[in-house]
């Protein structure tokens, strides 16, 4: 009987804690969190590391806070859907109640330690839970547009991360929020060529002008273009004190041809199979864009 219990218990426990981290996205919080990380190492000469722990998980709470918002508005959404349909509150394995008191939590947690750094970081974090829960999160079902408005809480935190270092916004954290800007377009359009018929049963508009043509691919290969661009623009010295040598901005250059080769083949092809590559080079491309230009900070 007890060992019953006790079995039960464990189930139920790892149970909450697998769909704790459904409903936080614990993935995307990190690779975010990363993103925060990069930005605020691009900007330190020491680092401090009381303030890199706050910005990690000051980060990862505001993230948390923001999906489990935009689960709780999506649960009904969600569940027509095949990706999503075994989320916890589709399912009803989490009560809205329990999730929005997470979401709550989390967004206390989040600001509060962002502010510990300096106002500064917890406004723009503030910015960004707000942008994705009320604005991009409802304007998924009203218009294209939805991810252009998305593009904008998603390029904080590369930003949030000099910020936190600086307690200042200046060219150099406006030049980390438009890699990260531009960059989301061709991301999350690719992702939104793949799950296009999913996305439809939702009522979602997720690639521009709601069609999956060459038309939508012209635009991904358009933003690819601007992408790579502004990533390799520091090495001009146009950026403040955020600067990459020539080798860097090759490297660099050589990461985005790659996006725009598979662009260029999505193009060509309209292939689900092309667009995954290139969803999958885009992480790729972001993840070792930011690695690069922290290695290089380094060997100034």
């Amino acid at each position: 009987m007890n060992s019953t219990v006790i079995l039960e218990n464990k189930t139920s426990m790892s149970t909450l804690v697998s769909d704790l981290k459904q409903l936080t996205k614990v993935g995307l919080s990190l690779s975010v969190v990363f993103s925060s990380v990069a930005g605020y190492l691009l900007a330190i000469d020491v680092v401090n590391f009381t303030t890199l722990i706050l910005l990690a998980l000051g980060g990862f709470f505001m993230v948390g806070a923001s999906n489990a918002f935009n689960q709780i508005i999506e649960k009904d959404t969600d569940a027509l859907m095949q990706r999503t349909k075994n989320r916890p509150l589709p399912t009803g394995r989490m009560s809205v109640n329990f999730a929005m008191f997470v979401a709550i939590l989390f967004t206390i947690l989040g600001l509060s330690i962002l502010y510990s750094i300096n106002p500064k970081t917890a406004l723009f974090g503030a910015i960004s839970i707000f942008l994705y829960t009320c604005a991009y999160t409802p304007l998924k079902a009203v218009t294209p547009l939805t991810v252009f408005v998305g593009a904008i809480p998603g390029a904080i935190p590369f930003m949030l991360g000099w910020v936190a270092a600086t307690d200042n916004f200046g060219i150099e954290a406006g030049f980390l929020f438009m890699i990260q800007f531009f960059w989301q377009f061709p991301h999350f359009w690719a992702i939104g060529w793949l799950q296009f018929e999913e996305y439809k049963k939702a009522g979602f508009n997720m690639l521009p002008m709601n069609t999956k043509d060459k038309g939508a691919v012209k635009q991904i290969i358009f933003y690819t273009i601007i992408m790579i661009l502004v990533s390799i623009a520091p090495v001009l010295m146009v950026s403040g004190e955020f600067y990459i040598y020539p080798l860097t901005a090759v490297i660099i250059a050589l990461l985005g041809l790659v996006m725009l080769y598979y662009a260029i083949i999505l193009h060509k092809s309209e292939q689900n199979i092309d667009a995954r590559k290139l969803m999958l080079s885009s992480v790729l491309y972001i993840t070792v864009v930011q690695v690069v230009y922290v290695v290089d900070k380094f060997l100034h």
